[in-house]
């Protein structure tokens, strides 16, 4: 191979050689997040193959390029990161599992795409936000997986505050939260002013 030739089978070898002398490949990487039953933490893969964050990090920018095109994704929310389904697959793979899923509601769609902008955020603001008792729509996503707890508020009574998960993700063809679409400025604004009133709520 001369200089300026296009990437090759042994250059792909060179480059996984290279990962392996840093403790981690792609493929090791692949294989322990296809097993793994729950989303894990970079630090929890930097600790299990013992390597620094740096090459964990170097190791996902890899996969993520291999996997593109095919019908697995790499899903990153925060520091946890998630192997899913492409979200084209989706109705063939409803069709085998016999089903194609439960449709979400306007409420439900209206609550999640709050959540989603304003994350983390407590059942009082999604309220204000909507105008309505929320607490059935909210439990309903809980149940669904589509929205999970990320603590308590820093407020009187310490309310719980909500966020999106990975099936959120997976459901909706992301990736990552920074592939939602840019909000509007007036409703972002309206989101802000709603959140704010609602967190100073004795």
């Amino acid at each position: 191979m001369t200089p300026g030739d296009g990437a090759t089978p042994e250059a792909g070898a060179a480059a996984e050689a290279g990962a392996a002398a840093d403790g981690l490949t792609t493929a090791q990487l692949e294989a322990l997040l296809f097993v793994a039953e729950r989303p894990l933490p970079r630090r929890e893969i930097a600790t299990l193959a013992g390597v620094d964050a740096a090459t964990v990090d170097a190791r996902l920018g890899d996969l993520e390029v291999e996997l593109a095109g095919r019908g697995i994704r790499l899903l990153a929310v925060g520091d946890r990161v998630a192997l899913a389904t492409a979200p084209e697959a989706g109705a063939l793979i409803a069709r085998y599992v016999g089903s194609e899923g439960v449709r979400l509601t306007p409420a439900a769609l209206e609550t999640l795409a709050i959540v989603a902008y304003r994350q983390p955020v407590t059942r009082a603001a999604i309220e204000r936000i909507r105008g309505v008792d929320s607490d059935y729509v909210v439990r309903s996503l809980l149940h669904r997986r589509l929205l999970v707890e990320q603590g308590r508020a820093d407020a009187p009574g310490r309310p719980i505050l909500y966020g999106t998960s990975f099936e959120f993700l997976e459901r909706f063809g992301l990736t990552s939260l920074d592939e939602l679409p840019e909000l509007d400025a007036e409703i972002a604004a309206r989101l802000a002013e709603a959140e704010a009133e609602a967190s100073s709520e004795p």
